[in-house]
């Protein structure tokens, strides 16, 4: 049976601060993952530890500009059980505390922490979305990969920026990073067929049309030809290198900007589809332990 579907609004709860949470803090978690595989067995310099950190609080920081009543904050740590946003919270704090003192220590295993936290704050984030009932573009189950892969794609592109910035850019990092990028185009191509088959607002399937071909070309294609450039002549490293990854990081972004902010429609309510005739009356049902029923025989 389907269901005619109306109701199509924008949602007006989160606006572009709870998107920067997603943006800046999801890049940032993956940021500090990148950043501890990428040094293990030691540990990253203060600088891009301090960055991770920085992205992280930003994300934070524009969730808790958005609160009603900003210093009540407190009480997103009351829910663990059922709240993925308490959960998220939780994990930030530990993350921060990690972070900070692997880095200040120089602690391998606090940083291998730190970024095992880091991945799971990533994956906080994909599921706050997805336990948002009401609106189609959030709810659906693929938004969990799209919002882990395209994280796990910003945090090896901000931490290549970072690390050719200071002169020791590593290549296995750009191999890396065209590995995500393909599962991010991937996910993408598979979270919009989703959302279309199960009968998502127009509206949105059209918003997120209107940015397919950006992402598509701009933010994963181009620069995973501009990576590939790369790796036959090294030499092009840091111009083109940069490029891609700022070009990886952009269009991460303004996709999570989109799907959090103007593809956010509210679902609605839906009927079913009637049927003509008359109402079949069934006949009773009979239990054998129930004193009441009695037998036609």
């Amino acid at each position: 049976m389907q269901n005619n579907t109306f109701g199509n609004v924008l949602q007006t709860q989160w606006d572009w601060r709870a998107a920067g949470n997603f943006m800046f803090g999801g890049s940032g978690g993956a940021l500090i993952l990148m950043a501890a595989i990428a040094s293990w067995p030691g540990t990253p310099n203060l600088v891009i530890g301090l960055a991770a950190l920085v992205f992280v609080g930003l994300g934070l920081f524009l969730v808790w500009l958005e609160i009603g009543r900003p210093w009540r904050f407190l009480h997103v740590f009351f829910h663990p059980q059922t709240s993925w946003m308490t959960r998220e919270a939780s994990v930030s704090v530990l993350l921060f505390a990690a972070t900070f003192t692997g880095v200040l220590m120089q602690a391998p295993t606090l940083l291998a922490a730190a970024g095992l936290l880091g991945f799971l704050f990533l994956y906080c984030q994909g599921r706050i979305l997805r336990a948002s009932k009401g609106i189609p573009a959030w709810r659906e189950p693929a938004v969990a990969p799209l919002i882990m892969s395209t994280g796990l794609a910003e945090g090896a592109a901000i931490l290549s920026i970072l690390l050719i910035f200071s002169g020791a850019g590593q290549m296995w990092l750009l191999y890396l990073l065209m590995g995500l990028l393909a599962w991010r185009l991937v996910s993408w191509n598979h979270y919009r067929q989703r959302l279309a088959a199960n009968n998502a607002p127009p509206a949105a399937l059209k918003i997120l049309e209107g940015i397919n071909r950006p992402q598509v070309i701009l933010g994963n294609a181009l620069p995973l030809l501009l990576l590939a450039t790369v790796i036959v002549w090294p030499d092009l490293l840091q111009p083109l290198a940069l490029l891609a990854c700022i070009l990886a990081t952009a269009s991460g972004w303004l996709m999570k900007f989109t799907i959090i902010t103007r593809a956010a429609k509210v679902q609605g309510y839906a009927l079913g589809k009637l049927q003509k005739g008359r109402p079949t009356i069934k006949p009773p049902v009979r239990r054998e332990k129930d004193r009441f029923v009695f037998d036609r025989d």
